[in-house]
């Protein structure tokens, strides 16, 4: 869709609302292209929610009532390791890992699900006062992103909120935050229903830069059934991010490159 000038102008003014094919000011983030390393089967039935990847394992949470799961992947063939179904009340959403344990998000329950990472058993439950959208952490505090602007930062053994972020861009708030990733200091953010990932600061919540992926999987790669770009891991040993989408056929390993 393609909107008149001045009515692009006055949408852009919005809170929340950004247009990332067109840079609106001079002070606006930059925006990073990428290329991509490598690329391996992911199963098309997984409506990916969270991404993890740590020490040559990949985790991951999917979603929708009655298909939700946690789950141990194995990369370079997306063949599903092991496997914890939710109960079909529960849409599940982000997932990150926190010391020795898996913490999984649900959309709209106001509840997470706590596994010890070697055996996948559940070992707990928390609970938070708005929508679970993504997770992760930076080593001392979890992350949680609810849709909008603001990501809170939660107390990883009571859940209470410490501080919020509100992520902004040039002054104007980034809402539609999704599925998190801490990597070097820095938080990475899916914006729901975009081709970007955003990079944001951690202290001040400005945004440092956009990676535009538009055009990541081919249209040879796929099926008809996709859903949008989702899904954030970082493999420290490489250097390099994974991510896929709701199924997706393909998970890729790639590197932010400049413009």
């Amino acid at each position: 869709m393609r909107l008149p000038p001045v009515l692009l102008a006055a949408l852009l003014m919005l809170p929340g609302v950004s247009c990332r094919t067109e840079r609106r000011a001079t002070d606006s983030a930059p925006v990073e292209g990428y290329e991509v390393l490598a690329s391996w089967p992911h199963d098309p039935q997984a409506f990916t929610q969270g991404l993890v990847y740590h020490q040559g394992h990949l985790y991951e949470g999917t979603g929708l009532n009655g298909q939700s799961s946690l789950r141990e992947v194995e990369l370079e063939t997306g063949r599903v390791l092991r496997r914890v179904n939710l109960e079909s009340q529960y849409f599940g959403e982000g997932l990150a890992l926190h010391g020795d344990k898996l913490y999984q998000l649900t959309w709209r329950s106001n509840v997470g699900f706590i596994y010890d990472v070697k055996t996948f058993t559940p070992v707990g439950r928390f609970s938070y006062d708005t929508e679970g959208w993504g997770l992760t952490s930076d080593g001392s505090s979890l992350i949680l992103s609810d849709g909008t602007s603001v990501l809170r930062f939660l107390d990883p053994t009571t859940f209470k909120v410490q501080r919020t972020l509100k992520v902004t861009d040039a002054g104007r708030e980034v809402s539609r935050l999704n599925e998190l990733e801490y990597i070097h200091g820095e938080i990475y953010a899916n914006q729901w229903g975009s081709d970007f990932i955003a990079r944001i600061d951690p202290a001040t919540g400005h945004l440092k830069a956009w990676i535009d992926l538009s055009g990541l999987l081919p249209p040879a790669q796929r099926t008809g059934n996709e859903d949008v770009l989702n899904g954030i891991a970082y493999d420290e040993a490489n250097n390099r991010l994974l991510v896929t989408g709701k199924n997706w056929s393909r998970l890729f390993a790639l590197r932010a490159v400049a413009r």
